[in-house]
């Protein structure tokens, strides 16, 4: 790495975080029956998304798609506490399941905030998924519903997720101290 990037631990390799998706999305599967939307919260979301949604084609499981971009962090490392919608969904949801995938559970705000939100907008029902969840995450009914790994409580870099917008396309998920 360049003298400008710093170490990066690797999490789990490229093979790893594929076979996962696919055992999430051999779970997932038989909920996803009938008329579902999958809405990837953006930005960091955005490879895993794509990743379980072919692994759920794989299963001819067909989600119509659709994006949120929710913000709660800026170039922080942590989250400001609010969450703001920079673009809301353009299809409509009502009397639709919906699949919500996000790629990091820490503090659960992020997920309670699009899930009313998206109930509100007549949601049938909505299943939350996430690549990441962290040790110290919200459990019980404010719990995730699905996720593919259970993390480090470090902060994670790659597929999708970065560092003030770096390290996005890593194709492995890395923390930094």
């Amino acid at each position: 790495m360049s003298q400008n990037t710093p170490e990066i631990d690797v999490v789990l390799n490229e093979d790893e975080l594929m076979a996962m998706v696919d055992r999430l999305a051999e779970t997932l599967a038989p909920r996803l029956q009938g008329d579902w939307t999958a809405i990837n919260i953006l930005i960091g979301a955005t490879p895993f998304t794509s990743d379980l949604m072919k692994a759920l084609a794989r299963r001819h499981i067909h989600p119509m798609l659709d994006a949120l971009w929710l913000e709660s962090y800026r170039d922080a490392r942590e989250s400001s506490g609010r969450v703001n919608v920079r673009a809301d969904i353009t299809r409509p949801v009502t009397g639709r399941g919906v699949l919500l995938i996000d790629d990091v559970f820490d503090t659960g705000r992020t997920l309670a905030f699009a899930r009313q939100h998206l109930m509100t907008k007549g949601a049938r029902e909505v299943i939350t998924v996430a690549l990441a969840r962290k040790p110290s995450a919200p459990s019980g009914a404010d719990d995730v519903d699905y996720h593919a790994f259970e993390a480090p409580e470090r902060f994670l870099v790659g597929y999708g997720m970065d560092d003030k917008g770096l390290y996005r396309g890593l194709p492995f998920v890395g923390a930094l101290d």
